[in-house]
């Protein structure tokens, strides 16, 4: 029996989850009501719309439900079964498909703090944070809180589940929240994930962030369950490079698999380049983006592999060559058991937690060691420990936001500012550039001097 790459994917999961298209519904009655699909058309120009666009897509059979205009894109909405075909007769259309949905990289493993230790000292836990900071001596160099050198707060967007606000760690640095979720206008984290990686970038408290002078953005783009549309959230990275961010963070994504027998290649393709839209229209804006390698314990770098039995390609998504892309070690410095890698998809490694070195040797749950894990803040003014490379790219996401303090707002490019990320970071396993680590584990010290 050929095996599916969903299944294939979906065993190697640790509970991150994945965009391969949903599986067709078996055959509708005759008489069933037609299904509402929505969908995503890109026009050719990637600036602007076409004059008569809405004419366009009205006359092809839908409603156009969201506008991303600087990006040449419209959401649509539409039960016509012939709106694809009659949208691509128009000479001014790219790309249009029916649209995916992404995910945010749910954490491997995750365990609330004992309410016995919460009284204690939580940064004494923060193994993570103290490797990246050189146990704070980073927070001792100009720029290493996040301060900026001309005086302008270093916003870091956090594109995510929320953030809880009121965190008593995160209070003094929160900037401001959106959210781009339809019936939740507040930001306000109802799931953990985005409290957690704000507390990684820019805690000071109890808890501490790489950057605890940084300040945090909530771009909220996933409810209290269940994913996001593309459209959405590359609307909220398009949103946040027009609030004039320095950097954003998204710890979410999937894999489009190029030939999934439900979804035609080309509406496959639609996705991918919507989001590379919204990446670049950030970077040309000055905005660093950073984004989680994933939690699946593949290897990036063979489209054709991840596909198993299937035919076809599958990529991990969203994903820049412009972007930093990272993955996770553990406290030992190893590769994160859990963690994505690849030749040319990876550019550094951040601690994201892991289980220890004897579980990684074994794979015995009897010598899990939960504390190995990284601690930070979550709703309700607690702490929590969780494991992935959504834990990962905080850590780099933060360290890029300090490089920019150093320097002041609006003085690096993107691309100055990953390339001292990179060339500052720590070999840890091939000398230069590995498959696992990339140009090696980030080194605020170092990227400070």
């Amino acid at each position: 029996m050929k095996k599916n790459t969903k299944a294939m994917l979906a065993s190697l999961s640790l509970s991150a989850t994945m965009i391969l298209g949903a599986f067709g519904v078996p055959g509708q009655a005759a008489n069933a009501a037609p299904e509402t699909k929505q969908y995503l058309v890109l026009f050719k120009n990637e600036n602007s719309l076409p004059s008569g666009y809405d004419k366009l897509i009205t006359s092809a059979g839908g409603s156009v439900k969201k506008v991303l205009g600087k990006m040449g894109a419209v959401q649509v909405v539409t039960n016509n079964a012939d709106f694809e075909a009659n949208i691509e007769k128009s000479s001014a259309v790219l790309d249009a498909g029916v649209e995916n949905i992404i995910m945010p990289d749910s954490p491997v493993i995750e365990q609330d703090l004992e309410a016995a230790a919460a009284g204690g000292d939580v940064y004494a836990l923060q193994w993570d944070i103290q490797q990246v900071t050189g146990d704070g001596a980073s927070w001792n160099l100009p720029g290493g809180t996040g301060r900026s050198a001309n005086g302008k707060d270093i916003v870091v967007a956090v594109v995510d589940t929320g953030i809880d606000y009121n965190h008593p760690d995160l209070k003094a640095n929160y900037a401001y929240g959106k959210s781009f979720v339809p019936g939740y206008p507040d930001a306000m984290d109802q799931n953990s994930h985005g409290t957690h990686v704000a507390g990684s970038i820019a805690a000071k408290g109890r808890s501490m962030g790489v950057g605890p002078d940084l300040k945090v953005a909530a771009y909220r783009v996933f409810g209290p369950t269940g994913g996001a549309a593309t459209a959405d959230i590359a609307s909220a990275l398009m949103t946040a490079a027009d609030d004039n961010v320095d950097v954003v963070n998204m710890s979410l994504g999937g894999y489009d698999w190029f030939q999934n027998p439900d979804y035609a290649t080309k509406d496959t393709v639609e996705d991918v380049r919507l989001f590379n839209r919204a990446i670049q229209y950030a970077i040309k804006k000055g905005v660093t983006v950073v984004g989680s390698a994933g939690n699946n314990a593949v290897d990036l770098s063979s489209p054709g592999r991840l596909s198993g039995d299937d035919n076809g390609a599958t990529h991990r998504s969203p994903s820049s060559q412009t972007m930093i892309r990272v993955s996770a070690n553990g406290e030992a410095k190893n590769l994160a058991f859990y963690s994505n890698y690849g030749v040319g998809k990876i550019d550094v490694m951040a601690p994201g937690g892991d289980l220890g070195l004897k579980y990684h040797e074994t794979r015995n749950n009897a010598d899990r060691d939960n504390t190995k894990l990284c601690l930070a803040t979550i709703p309700g003014g607690g702490y929590g420990y969780k494991g992935g490379t959504s834990m990962a790219a905080p850590k780099a996401a933060a360290l890029a936001g300090i490089i920019i303090a150093q320097h002041g707002k609006d003085v690096l490019s993107p691309a100055q500012v990953k390339h001292i990320l990179q060339s500052s970071s720590d070999d840890v396993f091939k000398t230069g550039y590995d498959e696992n680590s990339g140009f090696g584990l980030i080194n605020a010290v170092n990227a400070l001097q």
